[in-house]
């Protein structure tokens, strides 16, 4: 087992996989009266937020809607960041050029134009990352919204 990497290294690994090109996110969700729900779909980190394209019809949209958060978690099982988000706003995939072309570059294709589909623009409130149990100690880099590295 490789050792532990900083928290300053953990962050910077963190950031690789959230910018990655054509970067996939498990994306976890309840409904009102607790029905899970998960699904893959394609990311975008933009500006410290996370960005998916869903139909804005789908369980999982208004899963988010409805609740106002979901569970994100993009990379291997041994190289994982896990990231619990608040909705901070949703947006018709034609609404906003600039989230629309960080979203189209970054994540490998383009909603846009496609009838129904929106963009949630997700704040995260905390993120983890670790690769093997010897970095599960300090393995929170966001709590509340702000790095604590």
């Amino acid at each position: 087992m490789p050792e532990p990497r900083d928290r300053a290294t953990r962050k910077a690994d963190a950031l690789k996989l959230l910018t990655a090109p054509a970067a996939d996110v498990w994306v976890s969700t309840a409904s009102a009266d607790g029905e899970p729900h998960l699904v893959p779909l394609s990311l975008a980190w933009v500006d410290d937020r996370a960005v998916i394209a869903l139909d804005g019809g789908s369980v999982t949209a208004r899963n988010i809607a409805g609740g106002g958060r979901a569970r994100l978690a993009v990379g291997p099982t041994r190289d994982v960041v896990l990231m619990d988000a608040v909705l901070e706003r949703s947006l018709g995939v034609d609404d906003d050029a600039v989230i629309g072309e960080a979203y189209a570059s970054q994540a490998d294709w383009d909603p846009r134009g496609l009838a129904g589909y929106v963009f949630l623009v997700l704040k995260p409130m905390k993120i983890q990352a670790w690769r093997e149990s010897n970095e599960l100690a300090g393995r929170v880099l966001m709590r509340e919204g702000a790095w604590t590295v």
